[in-house]
């Protein structure tokens, strides 16, 4: 047997979060079967019932392993590399193909540990009548199962590439959320088209999982304005197909990597700016317009120096990453303007609305965490928190600065959706005040992500446990009820699907923007009293634990 696989499962199984991932999906997973199961002798003879449980269960797995499964080979290599014992296991007898299989098999043998637990509910669900779906419960643990290879492959491929946890963290999950939602756009766009520009987006859609797991469960007219989408075993089968490719790429990427690639990564020579051609030097002015080194000068009194000492050391914090930044911004909100644009002309200004909230949540939730559950945690593992705390700041404006250097990013992120409602306002002037509540919406979602963010990352010392503590509050938040949105009416009722709503600041902004489905439940300003009373206790306890860090020791 692999030892690598024994370190990493076994490893893996005795951590107290491993164990309680396994207890909360199996009492979870138990709980969502009886609160159908019949009583006094009468069942649903049609499977109507048990199909919605078989969806909100299926639909909660594939949050599960999107959001959970990542997690762990995304920090599996990079951590070797950082103790300094991935130098060890090279130069150990096993090869670089033993090592990757150690790595991976430890991971997918976790997954699969957490796939058996489901095993009892989705057995209920067949003796229910619920696997009358397409394909039925084999083919969608068949999916389930590759789509857990192919983000553990990903996740692999990254952590050979980066040189600490919470970059290997957020790069993951950012090209989960690309490999997830990113192939669907053209399918989306060009659905009802012939030709062969339409032929290769139906085969790019499948190689995401939604798609697959969507066509399993009988919801394959989800979002496919009344068109044909295929046939689930189609769907399925191609993603089977191009998931499975796309591990075996990953897979090569970082064997090769592990056997070519030195264990630290030499600092690229980079070329002189007359060296490069005219389009090259063109490029380079536009993007250094402003220039970093123009900051070296004495600051204000004014501005808040830890929001400077952040800008200047964190990478996304530096002015030509900004303009970088901005400019992805822009290109975001031209996108988004034509889809509006599209939207209002044929597909429904209300279709569009909640598409353009969906895509800025997810980016939220996605760069939140990234820039925030580093604030602290960061300064602590790096030994910068000490030097930090004999500055005469308080722990106040201390707070205050690096909250601030979070907002700015954000602020650009939530500007580029600005053109998209323009549109929509331009189209149907009555839509201002709609546009208003989604705008304060996503404000109070931001606030709310960089909050969690932020308050973790004075809770852990390690900034990987932050973001990933984050992460899983977020999608618990965010996600989670949208889960149970989608099994309303049955087998939740309208005041429990309301009451898990109420909580969800996703669901508020679809609300404020009349997204089918959203319109029957009053969510504001409920919503923003919750999530504005959550904010606030965060608040307190991160400017509780930030005072009492700053304490002498």
């Amino acid at each position: 047997m692999n030892p690598i696989v024994h370190r990493e499962l076994v490893g893996l199984l005795r951590s107290p979060k491993a164990v309680a991932a396994q207890v909360c999906l199996a009492l979870g997973c138990a709980l969502l079967v009886l609160l159908r199961w019949p009583t006094e002798g009468v069942s649903d003879l049609s499977g109507a019932r048990s199909l919605q449980v078989l969806r909100v269960f299926g639909y909660g797995l594939l949050a599960g392993i999107l959001f959970l499964v990542p997690a762990f080979p995304a920090t599996s290599l990079v951590r070797e590399k950082i103790q300094g014992t991935l130098a060890l296991l090279l130069n150990s007898p096993l090869s670089a193909v033993s090592i990757y299989l150690g790595k991976l098999a430890g991971v997918l043998g976790f997954t699969a540990l957490l796939l058996a637990m489901t095993l009892p509910a989705a057995a209920a669900c067949y003796v229910l009548g619920g696997s009358s779906v397409s394909g039925g419960i084999g083919l969608l643990y068949a999916v389930l199962a590759m789509a857990a290879l192919q983000l553990a492959t990903l996740g692999l491929w990254v952590s050979s590439r980066s040189n600490s946890t919470d970059g290997a963290l957020r790069g993951t999950y950012a090209l989960v959320l690309a490999v997830c939602v990113v192939p669907l756009v053209p399918h989306w766009l060009m659905e009802g088209d012939t030709g062969t520009l339409a032929d290769l987006s139906d085969w790019f859609r499948c190689l995401s999982p939604i798609p697959a797991v969507m066509e399993v469960l009988g919801q394959s007219g989800v979002g496919t304005h009344g068109l044909s989408a295929g046939t689930a075993d189609t769907v399925a089968t191609r993603y089977l197909i191009l998931a499975a490719a796309m591990s075996l790429l990953c897979a090569f990427l970082t064997i090769m990597r592990l056997y070519h690639a030195p264990l630290d990564r030499a600092r690229p020579p980079g070329v002189m700016t007359q060296d490069r051609s005219a389009g090259g030097r063109i490029f380079r002015r536009l993007i250094f317009l402003i220039d970093p080194q123009r900051r070296s000068g004495n600051m204000s009194r004014l501005v808040n120096p830890v929001m400077v000492k952040e800008f200047r050391s964190r990478r996304f914090g530096r002015s030509h990453w900004m303009l970088r930044l901005v400019a992805i911004s822009a290109i975001l909100s031209l996108g988004l303007s034509y889809l509006a644009a599209a939207g209002a002309l044929g597909w429904g200004v209300e279709a569009m609305g909640g598409a353009l909230v969906l895509l800025q949540a997810a980016l939220l939730i996605l760069c939140a965490p990234s820039l925030a559950a580093g604030l602290i945690s960061t300064e602590r593992e790096g030994g910068g928190w000490q030097l930090l705390r004999m500055t005469p700041l308080s722990p106040g404006r201390i707070v205050r600065g690096k909250l601030m250097s979070v907002a700015w990013p954000l602020l650009l992120l939530l500007c580029a959706t600005l053109p998209g409602y323009i549109v929509m306002m331009t189209v149907k002037p009555e839509l201002s005040g709609q546009v208003q509540r989604v705008v304060i919406c996503l404000v109070v979602t931001a606030v709310f992500a960089v909050l969690v963010s932020a308050a973790a990352s004075s809770l852990f010392r390690s900034t990987a446990a932050a973001t990933a503590t984050s992460y899983l509050v977020l999608v618990g938040v965010c996600i989670f009820p949208l889960l149970i949105w989608l099994g309303r009416e049955a087998p939740f009722g309208h005041r429990t699907v309301k009451a898990a709503l109420s909580i969800n600041p996703v669901a508020a902004a679809l609300y404020a923007s009349d997204a089918p489905g959203f319109t029957t439940y009053e969510l504001l300003p409920l919503n923003w009293w919750v999530i504005g009373s959550a904010s606030l206790a965060l608040l307190i306890v991160l400017a509780l634990r930030t005072r009492q860090l700053c304490r002498p020791e």
